[in-house]
């Protein structure tokens, strides 16, 4: 990916939209960790950041249609994210943080990775032909 114009805007939009969804994500996740489980405050409030985050991510973030294909490989994509995210709370809670504050770490770093998978999902061609596909039918 070369840092042109157009991508930089990407990356400023998915900034937002992700803090946007990060704060709708620990503000549900802070209120309900004071009356369940956290991993279910946790997951409930990732789950609705989702919904709201799969929209913002189409129309704002890459100025694209939602369809079923691009919900598809975005739930995929959390879905992965959503793995390393209860991974990494769950450790730093091990660790000895308090529940108020393990989410800020995990934050710091699935984020990152989020990008990657969410852009890949939103910028693959279904017309594009895997590389390993490519050389089989030569």
């Amino acid at each position: 990916m070369t840092l042109d114009k157009k991508n930089l805007g990407e990356i400023i939009r998915f900034g937002i939209v992700g803090v946007f969804a990060t704060l709708l994500h620990y503000g549900i996740y802070w209120v309900l960790m004071h009356y369940i489980n956290v991993n279910v405050a946790y997951t409930l409030g990732y789950v609705l950041s989702l919904i709201c985050n799969f929209f913002l991510t189409s129309y704002f973030t890459f100025k694209s249609k939602a369809s079923i294909g691009k919900s598809i490989g975005f739930g995929g994509a959390h879905l992965v994210n959503y793995l390393l995210h209860i991974c990494l709370l769950n450790l730093f809670l091990y660790l000895g943080l308090s529940k108020s504050i393990a989410p800020i770490p995990v934050y710091l770093i699935v984020i990152p990775v989020n990008f990657i998978l969410v852009r890949t999902v939103f910028k693959w061609k279904s017309n594009r032909v895997p590389p390993s596909s490519a050389k089989e039918s030569e």
